[in-house]
């Protein structure tokens, strides 16, 4: 489990997330939700050890994360940021054998080659794995970057937006790869997403974020009201039940 404890994290004079508790890790995904600068990114930061909270504290599987030894917490946890600043010129396998580190150091087993060969397969990356990932579409080396993570062979997965400039079709790939993680794999996703409709479709539970705070916290067809999503976005949206689903409809 991983659990947030009344968390508080400052720039200068700016909170951006402000006295948070909040779990995560019962549901198999769970999309986290809200505008620009609700404080989203940020808190995945603080359950991964990139940032450090000005107040209160993070603990997974009940162990603070702030005592934890990185090598330990990546063996548990791992995180996949947005802004991710990898050389272009790895291939595909050099990625992916990354994911092994936190337990190789540097020295691969026959036990972390057969993780590196089973996420290359389980992403269908057979025919990439001597790629570099510059010569990779988005949604390729998106992949890519989840097949690293799935090595890593850790319980709990945080995916910072990754969709984010994928076309409509990769979205939908990628969404459903990350619900298979979940429900063939026995992962634990958490995942920031902009799009409120992927994050209904394809997630158990939405919590939604706004000014820093935990707005929201519920199914995702119980998020998927109007009143609701007018209060995390401050905009009129409209929900309608299209083949048994809700959609959100929103016109600026």
């Amino acid at each position: 489990m991983i659990a947030l404890e009344n968390v508080t994290k400052r720039y200068g004079a700016q909170t951006v997330v402000d006295d948070v508790s909040v779990r995560f890790g019962e549901e198999g995904v769970t999309a986290l939700i809200g505008p620009n600068g609700a404080g989203k990114s940020t808190l995945f930061g603080l359950v991964g050890r990139l940032v450090r909270p000005d107040a209160g504290r993070v603990t997974v599987d009940g162990t603070d994360v702030e005592r934890t030894p990185s090598n330990e917490l990546a063996k548990v946890l791992a995180v996949l940021r947005q802004d991710n600043h990898v050389a272009a010129r790895l291939t595909v396998h050099d990625l992916v054998e990354f994911g092994r580190f936190p337990h190789s150091r540097g020295r691969l087993t026959v036990h972390d080659r057969e993780h590196i060969e089973r996420a290359i397969t389980y992403l269908d990356l057979e025919a990439y794995r001597n790629r570099f990932l510059d010569e990779l579409s988005g949604g390729q080396r998106q992949r890519a970057f989840i097949a690293m993570v799935l090595a890593q062979d850790t319980e709990y997965v945080l995916l910072d937006e990754p969709l984010n400039n994928l076309d409509l079709r990769h979205m939908t790939e990628i969404m459903r790869l990350v619900r298979t993680m979940a429900d063939e794999l026995g992962k634990r996703v958490v995942t920031v997403l902009h799009d409120i409709n992927f994050a209904a479709t394809w997630s158990d539970r939405i919590v939604a974020m706004r000014d820093g705070r935990v707005v929201a916290d519920a199914s995702a067809r119980e998020i998927m009201r109007p009143e609701v999503l007018a209060a995390v976005y401050d905009t009129t949206v409209d929900v309608r039940e299209i083949d048994g689903r809700p959609v959100a409809l929103y016109y600026g």
